[in-house]
This record gives structure tokens, C-alpha cells and sequence, in this order.
């Protein structure tokens, strides 16, 4: 039998999204951001960057510093190579930070490090799956999952 002990009582404001309700939200949050995005998705799309692509640019217009954590285009079958390394060159071109990280499966983003969304969908790539992502309102939450996945590599 195990046993879990909070240490500390966190709350937080928290809602969950689907795959249809998720990119109205997530745009919203584009549009909003004073700071800084840090978006991590394994697999880029054009597609997907292509719905995105005019928040992304307004955010740069705006000062807004990006950047976009990935798998290396390499990692990927031949299609799926050729549309990562065509959209990472375009964002480095935008001035977009742009790493990569091996094997990474992760699925999250941050915006002006208080706004955290975290699930199972591939925000810079989801097309045709069922998928959630959970939005989070909190500035430690944020620090934490920084840490957590070492967003400065």
C-alpha cells in the first residue's frame, strides 16, 4: 500500500480542453502573452503551424520572445522530415529560438511563465486524433514543470 502526502496545499486554476475546444483557447493566450512562449511538440506540421503562424508572428511583432522545442527533423520518416525542417528553417528565419531535444514525446507550453497547458496533444502537429490538453493558471506550476523539463538545455 502506498501513501501520498501533500506538502503543501497548492491551488490553481485549472480547465480542462479537448481537441476542438483547445486552439480558440490557446490562440487567445498567444494573443495575450506580454512576455514569452515556450511551446514543446515533438511533431511540426504545416498544417497545423500554418493556423498558428499568424498569432506566432503578431507575438514577434510584438517583442514576444519564442521558443519552440522539438525533435530533431531527422527523427522523423521521410514526409514528415522534409515539413519539420522546412518549418523549423522558417521560424529560425523569424527569429523563433528553436531546439531540439531527442526522443521527446512531450506536449506542453508556456506562456509569460504563468499559463501552462500540458496533455497529449501535439500542438504544432494534432490533426485528426482525441486528444486534451489541461490549462493551468499559476506561476509556481510553471517553475516547476520549468525545471522539470529543463526548458534552458
Amino acid at each position: 500500500m502506498f501513501k501520498f502526502r501533500l506538502r503543501s496545499k497548492t491551488q490553481f486554476e485549472s480547465k480542462l480542453y479537448d481537441e476542438k475546444k483547445f486552439y480558440e483557447a490557446f490562440v487567445a493566450d498567444l494573443k495575450h502573452a506580454s512576455k514569452s512562449i515556450v511551446i514543446e511538440s515533438p511533431f511540426i506540421c504545416y498544417r497545423r503551424v500554418a493556423y498558428l503562424l499568424p498569432d506566432i508572428v503578431r507575438a514577434l511583432d510584438r517583442g514576444i520572445s519564442i521558443q519552440i522545442i522539438t525533435r530533431n527533423p531527422n527523427e522523423h520518416d521521410q514526409f514528415m522530415r522534409a515539413q519539420a525542417k522546412s518549418i523549423v528553417d522558417t521560424f529560425r528565419n523569424m527569429g523563433v529560438d528553436v531546439h531540439y531535444v531527442r526522443k521527446t514525446h512531450l506536449k506542453i507550453a508556456m506562456i509569460d511563465k504563468q499559463i501552462l497547458w500540458e496533455g497529449s496533444l501535439n500542438i504544432l502537429s494534432q490533426s485528426n486524433s482525441r486528444e486534451l490538453m489541461r490549462r493551468i493558471v499559476s506561476l509556481k506550476e510553471c517553475k516547476i514543470m520549468k525545471k522539470f523539463i529543463s526548458v534552458e538545455r
